[in-house]
């Protein structure tokens, strides 16, 4: 197969429920673009039979792509990786739960047609997910658009269809704390939105805990804002003209004789209560610090331990270079290529 017109980006893990029928839509759907396709599965150290089925589908239709990765790296890096692999002119990044509808995949590349480089899908239902994840999800991305320069829709994950023009300047940013939907906002190109109606998962169980749409949260609004750091600045003033306007009354009441000795109580609080603002501010700069200590690190974004599906060295034809299979393992760091792939991403078909 020749350079595909689009492709289709999807990570997973643990999802060998959803796999049979997620293949099926897939094929459907890219029966009816308007152009060669192909998918490119991730898999992020799945425990279950993820995998297998996906090398299955690989050796049944050659437009299937699997790229297994050595553990798992965690939501966004494998959608990094799916595109340092993807080749068509349009890329489709989506979940491989179904929550995102294979089928508006057609709408999305109707739109890109129109000449948008950037076509995301904006959620306007979201029955599958509880009344929480709602509340706090809506709080967030008005918090991120406040406080933050890059304009990042609200409603809108990471289903989308990208540009080849956009995703070689979003493949240039290799930061190892990643929030990418916040990273295609930041880039700009032409943007727009198509709305659906996100469904229910088909089986399973979310991967996203608490714990893990926190550490999600804090990386958007860490990676896109310095308004927590600002924050000290405001804070500071504020607290010193509480203390003056406190000195100023502590005068006037001796002055008129109503001054009386203050207690313990009073004098615990505002310790503990500067003491507190100071520990937050103190994290706060930790987190930034923490980041700035990974990019130095500049390790790998993910290590791919085995690929299925690709050309092997060799066979590849003209524009086909990001979907043949080198001879080493491979890792995404920060150099990448002209064509926006990282120097020794990918290994031997094992």
């Amino acid at each position: 197969m020749g350079v595909p017109e689009y492709s289709l980006v999807l990570p997973a893990c643990d999802e060998a429920e959803t796999i049979p029928e997620l293949i099926r839509r897939l094929r459907d759907v890219i029966e009816r673009l308007d152009g060669p396709a192909e998918v490119v599965f991730v898999d992020d150290g799945s425990t279950d039979d993820t995998f297998e089925l996906l090398v299955d589908a690989t050796r049944t239709d050659p437009r299937f792509r699997v790229v297994q990765l050595s553990r798992n790296f965690g939501h966004q890096a494998a959608i990094t990786a799916g595109l340092d692999f993807a080749r068509g002119r349009a890329v489709i990044i989506m979940d491989a739960d179904l929550q995102d509808p294979p089928e508006l995949i057609l709408d999305l590349a109707a739109k890109w047609r129109e000449g948008y480089e950037v076509v995301y899908a904006v959620r306007e239902d979201r029955p599958g997910d509880s009344a929480f994840k709602r509340a706090t999800a809506s709080v967030f991305y008005s918090a991120l658009r406040r406080m933050s320069e890059t304009d990042v829709p609200l409603q809108v994950g990471d289903f989308r269809l990208v540009d080849r023009k956009a995703l070689e300047a979003f493949l240039s940013m290799r930061e190892s704390n990643r929030y990418v939907r916040g990273m295609f906002g930041w880039i700009g190109f032409r943007q727009a939105g198509v709305p659906y109606r996100r469904n229910p998962r088909f089986a399973g169980h979310s991967k996203y805990g608490l714990r893990t749409m926190f550490k999600f949260a804090l990386d958007g609004m860490v990676g896109f804002s310095t308004a927590p750091l600002r924050v000290a600045l405001k804070l500071g003033f504020v607290l010193a003209g509480l203390a003056f306007l406190g000195g100023v009354a502590a005068i006037v009441l001796k002055v008129v004789g109503a001054y009386v000795v203050p207690g313990w109580a009073s004098l615990i609080v505002a310790v503990t209560f500067l003491g507190g603002i100071q520990l937050w501010m103190l994290g706060v700069m930790g987190e930034y610090v923490s980041r700035i200590q990974d990019e130095v690190r500049q390790r790998p974004l993910y290590i791919v331990r085995q690929t299925e599906g690709f050309s092997p060295r060799g066979d590849a034809g003209a524009g086909e270079s990001a979907a043949t299979a080198p001879e080493d393992v491979g890792v995404a760091g920060p150099s990448t290529s002209a064509s926006g792939v990282p120097a020794g991403l990918q290994n031997n078909e094992q």
